[in-house]
């Protein structure tokens, strides 16, 4: 409809890039932008918040920066919302200390504004950060939200703070008259099943006041996989795939944790299930932004013009990497195959090839920024770990959770998530 239509204003491209972005289309809404600007149509308010928005989500930091100039030349920059939706641009950017810079210099700030911050410090590690920007949020006599406790639970969650989180979880209930939804829940499922407490972790999926979704359920399943609690795995799975039966996603996991335990007769009739449904499962995927250009990359890719210089730096990683006393962890590779083809299976995950690419394409001593759309691996994890003290490179890792700053052989995360 959109193309048909021969009067386009300024709220009908908005409108087009705000779509764009909603759905995570973020080069599509880049490229209405782009249109929009050559038609010389003047940008708004909600022009520049969906289109700070559509680079927040695909994690382009250099067109983000050219926004925030355009945002600058057109007067928005003292916008509360359109600042606010910078702040979101940076974080996401992984550029945690430039969105702390623009939330400092804010001069007024709303709600939106403050949990955008405290969701920014969650995501990248500071978990303390952000518990402290909450109780300054209330000190300011700003009322927190759903939102806020959502992302206070979220640093609590990935710290591995319970007592913390049950505090929060209770005071959102008591002290604000909130009442939790399915995502509140989920944060404590996650927190129980990462302290190894499934059952009391299936408890509040059977007592929650909402009715439980699927990522409720998929929430107690991740944490069967930490446990190899195969009966319990089973029956999270069952009701995973009632709540969302198109999703591939519950037998996948399910699957992955046969596999750990090395029960290749279920793992063969769970795959064969998948098949006969016709169920899709998610490919990994992994980008990295180099002179204003993103790459994408997948599991053993062999599309991109420099396939051949890519591989031969991952071989050559792989094995300065061995020399200095890092060894595979084949056992994430949940396939029946021998150790080598396990070996090389690890070596051609997306995100590697990603960083290859990155390590090929950049100065010495560059930072490296990676996005990937499902969680990050174990075995990548610790070889970028590795690769960052061997090269005296920061790597910085984009999961579909939370970020992974790496540096001198040591991660954000600490290890945890």
């Amino acid at each position: 409809m959109f193309e048909t239509m021969k009067e386009r204003d300024v709220v009908t491209w908005s409108s087009m890039i705000g779509a764009y972005a909603q759905q995570e289309h973020g080069r599509k809404a880049l490229d209405v932008f782009q249109k929009m600007h050559l038609k010389n149509i003047e940008p708004d308010r909600i022009s520049f918040v969906s289109i700070l928005d559509a680079c927040a989500s695909c994690a382009t930091l250099a067109k983000g920066r050219i926004i925030h100039m355009f945002v600058i030349e057109k007067g928005f920059e003292s916008d509360i919302v359109v600042k606010t939706s910078m702040i979101n641009l940076y974080a996401k950017c992984g550029k945690l200390a430039d969105a702390n810079c623009l939330f400092q210099k804010m001069e007024t700030r709303n709600s939106i504004s403050w949990n955008a911050m405290i969701s920014a410090y969650a995501q990248h590690g500071y978990s303390k950060s952000a518990l402290k920007l909450f109780n300054y949020m209330v000190r300011e006599a700003v009322i927190p939200t759903k939102v806020t406790f959502y992302s206070v639970l979220s640093a609590c969650s990935f710290a591995g703070m319970i007592n913390e989180a049950q505090g929060y979880f209770d005071s959102m209930k008591r002290d604000y008259g909130l009442t939790p939804e399915d995502v509140h829940y989920n944060c404590l499922i996650d927190l129980y099943g990462r302290a190894g407490r499934l059952e009391e972790g299936e408890n509040l999926i059977r007592n929650m006041q909402c009715s439980p979704t699927c990522a409720s359920w998929m929430s107690l399943l991740g944490a069967c996989r930490v446990k190899l609690d195969v009966p319990r795995a089973k029956y999270a799975a069952e009701r995973a795939a009632e709540l969302d039966p198109n999703s591939a996603a519950p037998f996948v996991m399910l699957s992955n944790i046969y596999a750990a335990c090395g029960m290749w007769k279920e793992v063969n009739e769970v795959r064969k299930y998948i098949k006969d449904k016709g169920l899709k499962k998610q490919p990994g995927r992994s980008s990295i932004e180099i002179d204003g250009e993103t790459h994408d990359f997948s599991v053993a890719d062999e599309a991109h013009p420099k396939c051949r210089e890519i591989y031969a730096e991952l071989e050559r990683l792989n094995q300065d990497m061995k020399e200095v006393g890092y060894s595979p962890d084949t056992k994430v590779v949940l396939h029946d195959v021998n150790e080598e083809t396990k070996e090389q299976v690890l070596c051609y995950h997306s995100e590697r090839i990603a960083l290859a690419f990155g390590l090929i394409s950049t100065p010495p001593h560059t930072s490296l920024r990676i996005i990937k759309n499902l969680r990050a691996c174990p075995d990548c994890h610790s070889a970028f770990k590795f690769i960052s003290k061997l090269l005296c490179r920061e790597i910085v890792v984009r999961d579909a959770t939370r970020f992974h700053i790496i540096k001198d052989g040591v991660c954000s995360c600490a290890d945890y998530w």
